[in-house]
């Protein structure tokens, strides 16, 4: 299928696998950064067109902003949105130079006290926004907005004032972690898996594992749903799974689970490509713009795990 023009007619075969399908459901649904991330990582797209729909959510503070996460509306520049710019930077090989010194910046701007993120800036205020997601005027610091904004700059070797007591933060935050939830756990994950200091990434992963399973935060059977607790305040049915913590092989946190638990894992990732061949989105929905908005990056991270993992996907 070439990024643009007439796509000459599939196989039988090529029409019937995962790639071709989800390929028809971000054609017909996705935004421009979706499509041009689909055809970078699936159809050999270039980088360049990536990087120009990215830049249509960046803003003059070095921020990006207008709906980059779906579940948080408007124009102005926040922590999550950024977070995702530069998942969008490193998927591309673009994390780095004048680019990231500009987000450096936006993120010293925007900082705690402590030298972390918060989930949510109150400039977010007055503009549309998930009910789930709270506003206020003095924000926490969060692992969840800072972890995997600080994996990734180690990951792609940026050094920068901000990270000294950015990464401090994830230390003492993933090391006190006694009880905790799937979606803070992801963060944490992203965090250890590029920390610097490897032995102590090592030691806090294996700590945080155990965690999980005691928690029981990961559903090790798909079939059993009903053994494993949702998190409070999470969809009903907003299960994590072995894949959500372990988004490769390579990740710390494929130690956490036995090859039977990650087969049962992705086993239910792939069987959860839906009829118009987009995956679903697990959490709670409150607008169809949104839902829309969201899918297209899910599938792309469907499509993504499992070949990560070697499964066949077209």
């Amino acid at each position: 299928m070439p990024e643009t023009g007439a796509s000459p007619r599939p196989p039988a075969s090529a029409a019937r696998s995962p790639l071709f399908r989800a390929g028809q459901f971000i054609w017909l649904t996705a935004r421009v950064l979706e499509q041009r991330l689909f055809a970078f990582h699936f159809l050999n797209g270039g980088a360049d067109p990536v990087e120009t729909a990215l830049d249509a959510y960046r803003n003059e503070d070095g921020g990006y902003g207008h709906a980059l996460e779906p579940d948080l509306r408007g124009p102005v520049s926040q922590p999550l949105h950024t977070g995702h710019a530069l998942r969008v930077l490193d998927a591309i090989g673009r994390c780095g130079g004048q680019r990231v010194e500009r987000v450096c910046r936006y993120l010293t701007s925007v900082s705690t006290l402590d030298g972390a993120l918060p989930a949510i800036h109150p400039s977010q205020r007055g503009y549309p926004a998930a009910p789930f997601i709270p506003i206020v005027d003095d924000p926490p610091s969060e692992l969840l907005a800072t972890g995997p904004v600080v994996g990734l700059l180690h990951r792609n070797e940026v050094w920068h004032a901000w990270l000294f007591r950015a990464t401090d933060f994830c230390w003492q935050a993933v090391e006190a972690l006694e009880k905790s939830h799937p979606y803070e756990v992801e963060a944490a994950v992203a965090f250890l898996d590029s920390a610097p200091d490897r032995p102590r990434a090592k030691a806090a992963a294996d700590r945080l594992g155990r965690l999980v399973r005691e928690h029981r935060l990961a559903a090790l059977d798909p079939e059993l749903l009903e053994k494993y607790p949702v998190a409070p305040g999470y969809a009903p049915g907003e299960h994590h799974f072995p894949h959500d913590f372990a988004r490769t092989p390579q990740s710390l946190a494929r130690a956490w689970f036995t090859d039977d638990e990650m087969a049962r894992s992705l086993d239910f990732l792939a069987a959860e490509q839906q009829e118009d061949g987009g995956w679903p989105v697990r959490w709670r929905q409150w607008a169809p713009g949104t839902a829309l908005e969201a899918r297209p990056m899910v599938t792309i991270e469907a499509l993504r795990t499992l070949g990560a993992y070697g499964r066949f996907v077209g």
